[in-house]
């Protein structure tokens, strides 16, 4: 999978940004989830049905859910130019996931780069499990410790399966390990509870030839050592809500990994436009140089924002997120 051709097609221009290799023109552009596809389609986004019922529908039914789900992952891409669709399945089983990445390639063929959920980590409990979760780490550490492996043992025997299928370019690790204020775990226990088992479960799927994104919102940096050395391909959101500023992380690991993301979605929310078109600007100043940047908010297009505003961030990325020369 890793390909060092010549990138011209946004799945291989958003790896070539993944293995931090130049490329000229556009920035690569991705969001973990385009929830507003009521407003931009007229189409309910595919995780926001319901299909509790899935198992009582007549095959013809479920396959006209699987086109209409895989129909608006492509108009997504295809209008807000996303170099990637990350996978929502809905219902979450294998063997669902697997039929909607062939409907999408048998689409859009390998334009757009594929990714699915695939974390196997501890991050931040439910409030309502918080106290126990806690207790239990604890008073239970090798009971903590046997749990972690298994969950990373069955994420990787999947990830066996989902190559022997194909089409699948890799996985977005999506638990959250820490507040606006700081980890959710000291740095301590973060080292010992999910360092080693959050890089073992990046080796594997990077020995399976997948690419991994590691996702997390809130303030990484008193653990961001840590989430570099486990190797994933890129980190995503790098939050400036949790004091993140993506110049510094550059200028830290720049030439380790690839950087997704840092506008900041609270200003999208509530700011000015200004402000808006400020933290684009700032994002592609201080992620672009030497490559291995990808432009996107700083979590995701929720339920709620304003599509004009999303559009908005857009005309900057368009207008100045552009290399003259191999960068």
């Amino acid at each position: 999978m890793h390909e060092q051709m010549e990138p011209h097609t946004p799945r291989e221009r958003f790896i070539a940004a993944l293995e931090r290799r130049p490329i000229v023109g556009r920035v690569p552009h991705f969001e973990l989830v385009f929830y507003l596809t009521m407003e931009a389609f007229g189409k309910v986004h595919p995780s926001h049905r319901r299909y509790n019922q899935w198992d009582q529908m007549e095959e013809k039914e479920r396959e006209l859910h699987r086109l209409d789900m895989a129909r608006i992952y492509i108009d997504t891409a295809e209008r807000f130019e996303h170099s990637a669709i990350y996978l929502h399945p809905n219902p979450h089983r294998f063997e669902e996931v697997c039929r909607l990445i062939d409907i999408i390639r048998r689409l859009s063929g390998e334009r757009f780069c594929i990714l699915t959920p695939g974390d196997a980590t501890y991050g931040i409990p439910a409030g309502s499990q918080m106290t126990d979760w806690c207790a239990w780490l604890y008073e239970r550490p090798a009971e903590a410790h046997a749990k972690a492996r298994a969950m990373v043992d069955q994420a990787l025997a999947t990830a066996v399966r989902y190559k022997a299928h194909g089409g699948l370019d890799g996985f977005a690790l999506c638990t959250d390990y820490c507040f606006n204020t700081g980890p959710f775990l000291s740095p301590a226990l973060f080292s010992e509870f999910v360092t080693p088992y959050l890089k073992d479960l990046i080796a594997g799927y990077r020995e399976l030839g997948f690419y991994v994104i590691k996702h997390t919102d809130g303030n990484i940096m008193p653990i961001l050592a840590d989430l570099v050395e486990c190797r994933p391909h890129a980190l995503h959101s790098l939050d400036p809500q949790g004091g993140i500023d993506i110049a510094e992380v550059k200028r830290l690991y720049g030439e380790e990994i690839a950087l997704i993301g840092n506008v900041n979605c609270g200003l999208i929310d509530t700011g000015i436009d200004a402000e808006v078109i400020e933290s684009a600007r700032y994002a592609l100043r201080h992620g672009m140089p030497g490559g291995g940047y990808i432009f996107s908010t700083s979590n995701c297009v929720y339920t709620g924002m304003r599509l004009e505003r999303y559009e908005l961030l857009l005309d900057v990325w368009r207008r100045e997120g552009n290399y003259t020369t191999a960068d």
